[in-house]
């Protein structure tokens, strides 16, 4: 099964990294006159680096062109339009691990156009992460493990401390657990003034975000024959989480519908208690001019689910570069240069994990020295999860299946199906997907 556990942890350690980060500087070369047309993601925690490239555009003489500028969904959709119709008339484009195994060819081999000494540079299990089928088709800017940001008042509050020791005869703490998890979901909602959390109600926002408490459960989208098994008895808990949640009136209604910058909006105008979350808000989150909560905001690792693990939801964002592009070496210096160092810094700075190794020192001590000590706890608290940390199945049809699986969590969680019904249906329509591959 091509999934993989990225083995992030002994060369991101927080002390004593070993990297090639001083080696010879890359040729980013000289391009006068050219215009690189770019799609890239848009969002709050994506597009500060986009402010570095008027630097790689004094540095060589090209000028960017972004053509398009879309959440990666909407993104998404839209180059397999491009691939339909056969119009692929730009150079770079954002990626994701979960998403670059279903674009074939789209993408050239970036380990013949980048000096390994260059290579060595990145987080290797990052990389790794970062192939298909043995050929390098993205560079990594960002690394994302899912953790939880938290409301600190609400839980010294000492009312809520004596409400909840009376409920659950337990410590109010950040859950450790799923179930305490959904039961301090339920607590601290109050709406509509606040609720206890929100999740992304669609596209592989829910699909993942449910795979990573299944995975927590023990069980898996696949097993070793690649043949659905996610509507198990662990899928069902997984679901009924959503679905507790929802029917208490502990999220938004509206949460279904909800993608990550939703979310991220949500928490910052101190709408929510609790947010299971990617590392890249932090910043925002801890921004005083942005967010009502950045006195407020502490940090926890994801919970364990009936297993006793984490289901470890992790990922790469990245830069791609297209076989039909008619510059391949301004295109790979674009992508080289948005994840160089200087952009690695800046990608850390707003609470990302970065993908070069010697950043996470750099990124610590900056934080140390600019009175932001509350990310450098962040830094620590995440990389406790990076041991955990698991992609989504690196196959072709992560996203057709993603895309079947999705509608039917979500008719589970508005009621009109049940979590079996709805588990079954997407398992029989993800077995054709996966036959009409090949697999079996």
């Amino acid at each position: 099964m091509k999934y993989l556990k990225v083995s992030l942890v002994a060369c991101c350690a927080l002390g004593g990294l070993t990297t090639a980060a001083h080696a010879e500087d890359f040729d980013y070369g000289s391009f006068p006159d050219y215009t690189l047309q770019v799609k890239l993601i848009g969002g709050t925690q994506y597009e500060k680096l986009y402010t570095r490239i008027p630097e790689w555009e004094e540095m060589t003489g090209a000028k960017v062109e972004i053509v398009s500028s879309k959440n990666h969904f909407d993104l998404d959709r839209e180059i397999k339009q491009d691939i339909a119709a056969g119009d692929i008339s730009w150079c770079v484009g954002s990626n994701h691990t979960s998403f670059a195994p279903q674009y074939g060819n789209l993408y050239i081999d970036l380990k013949d156009h980048i000096p390994q000494s260059e290579l060595d540079k990145y987080v290797q299990g990052t990389l790794q992460a970062s192939t298909v089928d043995g050929r390098l088709v993205q560079l990594p800017r960002v690394t994302d493990v899912s953790n939880l940001y938290y409301r600190k008042s609400l839980y010294a509050d000492p009312a809520n401390q004596e409400a909840w020791k009376e409920q659950y005869g337990t410590d109010l703490a950040p859950p450790k657990t799923f179930d305490e998890f959904r039961d301090q979901v339920i607590f601290f909602a109050d709406p509509p003034n606040l609720y206890g959390t929100a999740f992304a109600g669609k596209d592989e926002g829910m699909s993942g975000r449910f795979m990573e408490i299944l995975r927590a459960n023990g069980g898996d989208i696949f097993d070793e024959d690649m043949k659905p098994v996610f509507n198990s008895e662990a899928g069902v808990e997984a679901l009924q989480w959503f679905i507790d949640i929802y029917d208490a009136g502990a999220v938004p209604a509206g949460t279904v519908n909800y993608t990550w910058d939703d979310i991220g909006q949500a928490m910052a105008a101190g709408q929510l208690a609790i947010d299971l979350d990617w590392p890249g808000f932090a910043a925002f989150f801890a921004d005083p001019e942005a967010s009502k909560i950045s006195d407020d905001l502490g940090y926890a690792v994801s919970p364990v689910g009936t297993s006793g693990k984490r289901g470890g939801w992790s990922g790469s964002h990245s830069f791609s570069v297209t076989q039909d592009c008619d510059n391949k070496d301004a295109a790979v210096s674009f992508a080289v240069f948005m994840t160089n160092d200087e952009s690695e810094l800046m990608e850390a700075k707003a609470g990302n994990l970065p993908t070069r190794t010697a950043t996470y020192d750099e990124v610590v001590a900056w934080f140390n020295a600019n009175g932001k000590e509350n990310l450098a706890e962040m830094f620590t608290v995440w990389k406790e999860s990076l041991a955990d940390a698991r992609t989504p199945p690196l196959i072709p049809e992560w996203i057709q299946v993603s895309n079947v699986l999705w509608p039917e969590l979500q008719a589970a969680i508005v009621g009109e199906k049940t979590p079996q019904e709805a588990l079954d249906d997407a398992a029989e329509e993800a077995t054709y997907i996966m036959e009409d591959a090949g697999y079996y």
